[in-house]
């Protein structure tokens, strides 16, 4: 098997256990939103990534002080603005649920996420073969998401009870959008971010862990907005009594921030083997994976009950149209060089 087919490979299996890592919030009934996503920062923001970085990183502390501090910096806020971004997902998700969110914030990052990298890094790309293609996937994309998205407001129509719950829905949905335009700044930290993974490179680290030497001051930058929201909520709601219950929940929280980073991990790889293209192709090809398996888990976890057969329809045909775009980027994947 070809270093592409190995980066598709591992970006599916990256989109289902990314789209899979709230699942566990449904169980947590013991603890308030704020509980669980703070627990889930604590695992998945910094634990998870200094571990990784120790194991992977040889002369960790030097690659840091020997990359341009300018380039660290960049990273950081890049990861900065991905944790407010973050904090509107996880809301988001507690209000209009996981396929929903999935399709808009995903749809909307993809986009962005790759069509920056690659009139930045790429220009002399623009008119290929290869970037005709991104760019009609990336159209696809957001036609699919557009048509999920129809599909959720069908949805939350006909499950709202009253005005105040279809104006809670039109909330979930406003911050979903906000989320989008900030989640690809995750995928900037990554394309940009080159110079660290070549210092990382340059003091013995392999070819396919250097990507962690960026992950982790992005996902450290990205957990203090997570932190000071959740710290907020705790104070204002009284909330942090709840940890003393419900013991069990730190596993479900762990079980997050496990599937979350795990897909981090793996899309890093996955951008490796796709080479300098990873960004490009990988991003969008991510996301959709990732919204694809949002809907089948929304289905599967009575998300869409009773909201009748014609939004499901339209939700389908947008997942329908996600797999199109899929298939188009797969295809691009043969020009890679």
């Amino acid at each position: 098997m070809g270093r592409t087919a190995q980066g598709l490979l591992i970006l599916i299996l990256a989109g289902v256990a990314n789209a899979s890592f709230t699942a566990p919030m449904k169980f947590a009934y013991k603890w308030a939103w704020e509980n669980i996503w703070l627990a889930w920062t604590f695992f998945a923001l910094v634990l998870l990534p200094v571990i990784v970085a120790l194991l992977t990183i040889p002369h960790l502390a030097m690659v840091y002080s020997t990359a341009t501090p300018r380039i660290l910096l960049e990273v950081c806020e890049f990861g900065a603005g991905w944790g407010v971004a973050q904090v509107l997902f996880g809301i988001s998700v507690d209000i209009i649920g996981i396929a929903l969110t999935f399709s808009i914030v995903l749809g909307t990052s993809a986009a962005i996420g790759t069509l920056i990298p690659l009139v930045l890094l790429h220009r002399d790309r623009l008119r290929s073969a290869q970037g005709y293609m991104v760019f009609a996937a990336v159209a696809i994309v957001l036609i699919g998401v557009l048509v999920c998205a129809m599909a959720g407001r069908m949805r939350e129509r006909a499950l709202a009870s009253d005005a105040a719950a279809q104006k809670r829905t039109s909330l979930g949905l406003s911050l979903a959008l906000l989320c989008g335009l900030g989640a690809s700044f995750v995928n900037f930290g990554v394309a940009f971010g080159n110079p660290i993974i070549e210092v990382a490179r340059s003091f013995g680290a392999d070819a396919l862990n250097a990507t962690n030497a960026v992950w982790l001051p992005l996902m450290l930058s990205g957990a203090i907005p997570n932190v000071l929201y959740c710290a907020w909520l705790l104070k204002k709601n009284r909330s942090a009594v709840r940890y003393c219950h419900g013991g069990s929940h730190w596993a479900l929280a762990f079980v997050m921030g496990a599937f979350w980073f795990g897909s981090t991990l793996l899309y890093g790889l996955a951008a490796v083997k796709l080479g300098s293209w990873g960004p490009i192709i990988g991003w969008p090809l991510f996301m959709s994976l990732i919204v694809i398996t949002a809907s089948v888990l929304g289905m599967l976890t009575g998300e869409w009950t009773n909201a009748g057969s014609r939004p499901i329809r339209i939700q389908w045909t947008g997942v329908l149209l996600l797999v199109l775009a899929v298939f188009i980027l797969a295809g691009s994947s043969r020009y890679l060089q």
